[in-house]
């Protein structure tokens, strides 16, 4: 592979990225033996849609479900309608609806796994506990009418609404009460959303941690697992060794995923990442070794991925649907650079020229020569191009 792209630095300098050959990896269209593997998927903006800040998301249908596909060519599940889907930020109600209905049709054509997300943002102002336990329902309700599995995902309007660990818990009593099938329990850290703090009535993560478990442990046959997104591997060590036999811990560290799926001999951890979207090669190939206890293979498969990982998702991390969405689109699997709700403005200049060295450096990019095309043009438009 010959060629190179010049990346601006901050300090007004610039880095040389000599483009590296693409990798072959192989495909791996059935699930893993060892650990459920769920990737986060994001949605890609029609360029011809009025996708911008306070408007109704338009969505490109076509490339959204294409990048599924390519999840589901790696043996990825897909975590439907989350935060990397621009939930709260951008995706409306009745889009989240189209998307999940298209997206379990396509999952169940497949032959692949879907869980997707059942929130209350669909409604604007919510002013007790019941109130969002009914919003809940009526999301809980449409996701479970598709045929996909529901991920309860943290809300907003209850982190507003209650006054301790009592309101939590009897909110989410009422929904594993009525859910049909065993859902996915999403905490979402306010690393992610600052609008979550004192999720489960305490910024003492301990003392929420333990009201967590009061409720995992009273209602584990309707918990299939919980998703924690806290971005501590400390943390979700000792939380996933508390939790009632039968009950998964799929993890959301996209800091510290491979040690945290590796496990430690006794226990481990499985996944549902936003990170996936951006390393599906990589993954599905470090947990095909890990099926074989190739723990040698795993651990150099995972290693070039988590530098590129941790520049996705650093401060302000709930930007990192912006870099997914760039790498997306420098990978050729989606036609243009836009987001909804404007979103693509979100990263810098020298942040989306380091993920393409990182990107490049982890051989993730499948058309190097294309990607470095797409970057020099977007450069060029930005006014940063050498």
């Amino acid at each position: 592979m010959s060629g190179h792209v010049e990346v601006p630095l901050a300090g007004g300098g610039w880095e040389r990225v000599e483009l590296r050959e693409p990798r072959r990896w192989k495909d791996h269209p059935r699930p893993y033996a060892r650990r459920v593997a769920f990737a986060a998927a994001h949605v890609v903006a029609d360029p011809r849609g009025e996708n911008v800040p306070g408007a109704p998301a338009v969505v490109d249908w076509g490339s959204t479900l294409a990048f599924r596909r390519e999840l589901f060519r790696y043996g990825f599940g897909v975590a439907e309608a989350m935060d990397t889907a621009q939930r709260n930020m951008g995706l409306d109600w009745p889009a989240v609806q189209e998307l999940v209905r298209r997206s379990a049709e396509q999952a169940r054509d497949f032959g692949a796994r879907i869980a997707s997300g059942a929130g209350t943002d669909h409604r604007d102002r919510l002013t007790t506990p019941a109130e969002v336990r009914d919003a809940y329902l009526e999301q809980v309700g449409f996701v479970e009418s598709t045929g996909s599995q529901v991920i309860l995902m943290a809300s907003r309007h209850l982190a507003a609404v209650a006054t301790g660990p009592d309101d939590y818990l009897e909110v989410y009593a009422d929904l594993l009460r009525q859910v049909r099938e065993p859902v996915i329990l999403h905490w979402l850290g306010e690393v992610f959303d600052p609008h979550l703090r004192g999720y489960w009535g305490s910024v003492d993560v301990d003392a929420a941690t333990a009201t967590f478990l009061d409720l995992v442990r009273a209602h584990a046959d309707k918990v299939d697992g919980v998703k924690v997104s806290l971005l501590s591997a400390e943390h979700e060590l000792g939380l996933r060794a508390a939790l009632p036999r039968g009950v998964r811990l799929y993890t959301g560290d996209d800091f510290n995923y491979p040690e945290l799926i590796r496990g430690d001999g006794r226990h481990h951890s499985d996944a549902l990442l936003g990170a996936f979207a951006a390393i599906a090669p990589a993954a599905a190939a470090a947990l095909t070794a890990l099926d074989d206890d190739d723990l040698a293979t795993y651990d150099a498969e995972m290693a070039p991925t988590l530098p590129l990982s941790r520049h996705v998702f650093e401060t302000p991390t709930w930007h990192y649907k912006t870099g997914i969405a760039f790498l997306s689109w420098l990978c050729g699997h989606q036609p243009g650079f836009t987001m909804v709700g404007g979103l693509q403005s979100a990263r810098s200049v020298v942040h989306l020229g380091r993920l393409f060295a990182l990107a490049n450096d982890a051989q993730l990019l499948p058309d190097p020569e294309l990607a470095a095309h797409r970057l020099r043009l977007w450069l060029e438009a930005a006014g940063a191009a050498r």
